[in-house]
């Protein structure tokens, strides 16, 4: 195998796991009904002239399993990490007690888990056709090393297999994390 061919299966196989991945840190910003510091990922505040995230201002630990306590290093950032919390629409209002900052998470009602079930379904749909792309991609490359004759049709072939199989393994990877989290949001 070419080293062009190599590279076009490394770039594939990078790529299918950077899919994976991304759907994953999606997962973790989907409220389950359990208290999960990952939902504070995205936010960010104002430290000293900075867009920070929470987590580097601040200790977030779980109480009780159904609510965060967030514990800002410096006190005068509590204003700042309650407006951008209420910003950030995570459907959690913060309680401040001018020492700590507390997100309640309530239980989900099962209306509330079907919606949550849906969205989930729904990001694991899209990252599917993010596979598809990048197959067809790598399908793309490949076709343009036959036609230029840097590859035999038995290569061609061989390689079109493998990449058939990276996609299929990653599209399994995509179903399993989907279940995953369909039946984290589903128990009670």
């Amino acid at each position: 195998m070419i080293e062009q061919a190599e590279e076009i299966m490394l770039v594939l196989d990078d790529r299918l796991g950077k899919t994976v991945s991304v759907l994953k840190e999606e997962f973790a910003s989907v409220r389950a009904g359990r208290a999960n510091p990952h939902i504070l990922d995205k936010i960010t505040v104002d430290y000293y002239g900075a867009a920070t995230p929470i987590a580097q201002t601040s200790n977030i630990s779980v109480q009780e399993g159904r609510s965060l306590v967030i514990s800002p290093w410096d006190s005068s950032l509590l204003k700042g990490i309650e407006k951008a919390i209420q910003v950030s629409n995570i459907g959690i209002t913060p309680v401040n007690d001018g020492k700590v900052i507390r997100l309640n998470f309530p239980q989900l009602t099962e209306e509330r888990r079907r919606d949550l079930s849906k969205q989930v379904k729904k990001m694991g749909e899209d990252a599917k056709v993010a596979e598809r792309n990048i197959r067809r991609d790598a399908m793309d490359a490949l076709k343009k090393l036959k036609t230029d004759k840097l590859v035999s049709e038995d290569e061609f072939s061989s390689l079109e297999k493998d990449v058939e199989k990276y996609v299929s393994d990653a599209i399994a990877q995509i179903d399993a994390v989907v279940a995953a989290k369909d039946k984290e949001i589903m128990t009670v």
